[in-house]
């Protein structure tokens, strides 16, 4: 298969990577001099210094050569640029999957909502997601993913096109399940951050793992997605690496935070996008839109936009009286 990777970030260079042994691959960026960096040195060192990029990977900066003979394309852009990626993908009618996490910071849309505004009906599109470190899969280390797609015969056909030895690929017909517990995840990673900078301890980032999960699940079943997903890669899976991994951005924002850095310090410190940031406040927002209690959600807003302290954030969820456990 002709697959094309839009996005020269750490994912799509490390999807790249792990697919260029069955597939004919190019991978595409908007940034000519990073091209030529990695033509030249065969290596994404702004993005993922250290690995080296097979040969057989070709590195285009024009979008429509990029695309033009591709059986398959990956978006891997972070969630604020997708639209922007479908719109130009439209016309050629080719069959694409989203590899972002996050609701679009300006309409506070899922990306399967923004794909039905964008693209033409019927058109094979998708998410592919799950719990996936990007210099881990690069590396060629063991993961598992969830390819959800409207279209069963589409969703089956391609995961099972992209399926390999060190990259499982499941499929699900849950759209809206697989993209939220991707998106909520990353907001949750900076609350455990957070707790974790504080030292607060293995017993409270057990908890708000645990209850955080809570939280995606009240709002995935909401917004249309199944429980059981939840539960699954794209759901548990996820939330608890990026909650523990120190590879994890979201993570590494909350400790950050919990050291008090400035939020614009951090992003600027991390030098890639921390797709829980953008994601919170969208959160928020269609939380209260659809009257869903998300207590955590609502503390790591407060301090990411409120001006609340770390240590005064936790000590509000403490102090909230106890309830039944669902």
């Amino acid at each position: 298969m002709k697959i094309t990777v839009l996005g020269a970030g750490a994912w799509g260079t490390a999807i790249a990577v792990s697919l260029v042994a069955r597939h004919q691959l190019t991978l595409w960026s908007n940034e000519p001099e990073q091209c030529r960096a990695i033509i030249a040195e065969r290596c994404n060192q702004r993005f993922l210094p250290g690995i080296a990029l097979p040969a057989q990977i070709a590195i285009e900066t024009d979008f429509e050569a990029a695309i033009a003979n591709a059986d398959l394309v990956l978006v891997a852009t972070p969630t604020a640029a997708l639209r922007e990626m479908l719109v130009r993908l439209a016309p050629a009618k080719k069959p694409v999957l989203w590899l972002c996490k996050g609701f679009e910071p300006r309409s506070a849309e899922l990306p399967h909502q923004i794909a039905a505004e964008v693209l033409a009906p019927g058109s094979g599109c998708g998410a592919l997601s799950g719990p996936s470190f990007a210099l881990e899969v690069a590396r060629g280390l063991p993961t598992a993913l969830t390819l959800a797609a409207a279209d069963a015969a589409f969703c089956e056909a391609t995961a099972r096109a992209l399926n390999g030895p060190r990259l499982r690929v499941y499929f699900s017909t849950d759209v809206a399940g697989v993209e939220i517990g991707g998106a909520v995840k990353n907001v949750m990673a900076i609350a455990t951050g957070i707790a974790d900078g504080l030292g607060l301890g293995a017993n409270a980032r057990a908890a708000l793992i645990t209850r955080g999960l809570a939280e995606i699940t009240r709002l995935g079943v909401k917004l249309g997605g199944r429980p059981e997903t939840f539960t699954g890669l794209t759901g548990a899976g996820d939330l608890i690496l990026t909650c523990t991994g120190d590879l994890s951005r979201n993570r590494q924002v909350g400790l950050s935070l919990a050291k008090g850095m400035k939020l614009e310090d951090i992003l600027r410190e991390l030098g890639h996008v921390a797709e829980g940031v953008h994601t919170a406040a969208a959160v928020e927002a269609r939380a209260l839109q659809v009257g869903v209690e998300m207590p955590i959600t609502r503390a790591v807003c407060a301090v990411l936009f409120g001006g609340l302290s770390p240590r005064d954030a936790v000590e509000q969820l403490l102090a909230r009286d106890p309830k039944g456990e669902s």
